[in-house]
């Protein structure tokens, strides 16, 4: 009789240990299912906005304290840009490159300035027609957008669109260059954010945390 008792009990308990096993198995595919879920680091307030960051910027040997350096200041703040945003990017490239060397550099970009030079840049250019902000991005040389910029904003159409400009200096500021973009475009301009090429150089964590409270405030105007 005891032994009967006894086999009766452990069927009983099995039943019991299966039933409580079933009973968990929803609560951790729940967990799983949550943990899966993917959710947007895009910036909140870009939503729904089609965004194309177009940037120009130049390595090699910079001012600054920084000395030679593999990527441009004004493209570590694009791809920023791009990555807040989870817009398109693009570079304006022109087809003949500056020398390495600064001094050099900013001699060829004096020269181009003074006799108003559009130098050419590469293509295809990307169809504007396809967005509806451009963030704009480039260094300041000789208080003004590089020339190849300007050739950039006189090739495409920017008609209905909002431009919002950042720059790249060491000491000058973004000066009127929003102004300049406006009247060559044509196109809506906000507000720019301008910053030392050094900080987004060697500081860029605290670089990225500017650039996504301006990006943010950018969008919601």
């Amino acid at each position: 009789m005891k032994k009967i008792l006894t086999i009766m009990c452990l069927a009983l308990f099995a039943i019991m240990t299966a039933a409580c096993g079933s009973a968990e198995t929803p609560a951790k595919t729940e967990k799983t299912v949550s943990n899966n879920n993917s959710v947007s680091t895009q910036a909140p307030a870009a939503q729904g906005k089609r965004i194309l960051v177009v940037y120009f910027s130049r390595a090699d040997e910079n001012t600054g304290g920084v000395g030679y350096i593999e990527k441009g200041n004004t493209r570590i703040l694009a791809e920023m840009v791009a990555d807040i945003t989870k817009g398109d990017l693009f570079e304006i490239k022109t087809v003949k490159s500056y020398p390495k060397e600064y001094r050099p550099a900013t001699e060829v970009a004096k020269q181009e300035k003074e006799n108003n030079e559009r130098p050419e840049i590469n293509g295809p250019l990307p169809d504007m027609s396809q967005y509806d902000v451009i963030f704009l991005g480039y260094p300041i040389w000789w208080s003004d957008l590089p020339m190849g910029v300007y050739t950039f904003l006189e090739k495409e159409n920017f008609a209905g669109k909002t431009i919002i400009p950042f720059c790249t200096h060491e000491g000058s500021g973004i000066g009127n260059t929003e102004q300049f973009i406006a009247e060559t475009t044509k196109a809506k301009v906000l507000p720019g954010l301008e910053m030392r090429g050094k900080k987004a150089q060697t500081q860029q964590a605290e670089a990225r945390k500017d650039m996504e409270k301006w990006v943010n405030e950018s969008l919601r105007n």
